[in-house]
């Protein structure tokens, strides 16, 4: 099975989440999207980060009705602080009949010169690029990159920064996030103060 990989703290998951994650499942060749919730460094300002198990029952809340879309907390498991490389090592040590691939938006693709071991996630992983509003010139080395595809997923200019804040502010969010998301956050007052 070939598994695209979607990493992000999700704080909260929103609908740009799940359009992007439904997308790459359903356009392109992969099988299945697992959400990989980031947790919170321990090392880093918590700030506005909830509790790394409640944004875990947020992404499995939106995506329990999507087959293809699987919530995931792998990262929970291992030393932080963590890096992709070694996520791709645990993956494929843990599910061998797997393939895993990475999700990323170009902006992230932008930076991908910088993170550890970087040529290694290239030689044995595929790069599923969807792209964002203002990305910037894409890296030369990675433009004609075999292992690196451009998917033409619709751009969402939706941020959890965006709903926190908003959240905080007292403004109506709910068309912004799954309906049972939104029941949950509102429920718990989360990002109200």
């Amino acid at each position: 099975m070939k598994i695209g990989l979607y990493f992000g703290t999700f704080n909260p998951i929103h609908i740009g989440h799940l359009i992007i994650a439904n997308h790459m499942a359903e356009f392109a060749d992969l099988d299945q999207v697992w959400m990989v919730v980031t947790p919170h460094n321990p090392h880093k300002q918590k700030s506005t980060l909830l509790d790394d198990y409640e944004r875990l029952h947020m992404v499995h809340l939106a995506t329990e009705d999507f087959n293809k879309i699987k919530p995931s907390d792998i990262e929970f498991k291992l030393p932080q602080p963590n890096y992709t490389v070694n996520t791709l090592a645990h993956l494929g040590e843990k599910y061998p009949q797997h393939e895993f691939a990475l999700l990323m938006g170009e902006d992230n693709l932008n930076s991908l010169h910088k993170w550890k071991n970087y040529e290694t996630i290239l030689k044995y992983h595929h790069i599923y690029v969807y792209p964002r509003v203002n990305s910037g010139e894409m890296d030369e080395q990675f433009v004609n990159h075999p292992k690196i595809h451009r998917v033409g997923a619709p751009v969402i200019e939706l941020s959890s920064t965006f709903i926190r804040e908003s959240l905080k502010n007292k403004k109506n969010v709910a068309p912004m996030l799954p309906h049972k998301v939104w029941e949950y956050i509102d429920h718990n007052l989360f990002y109200s103060k």
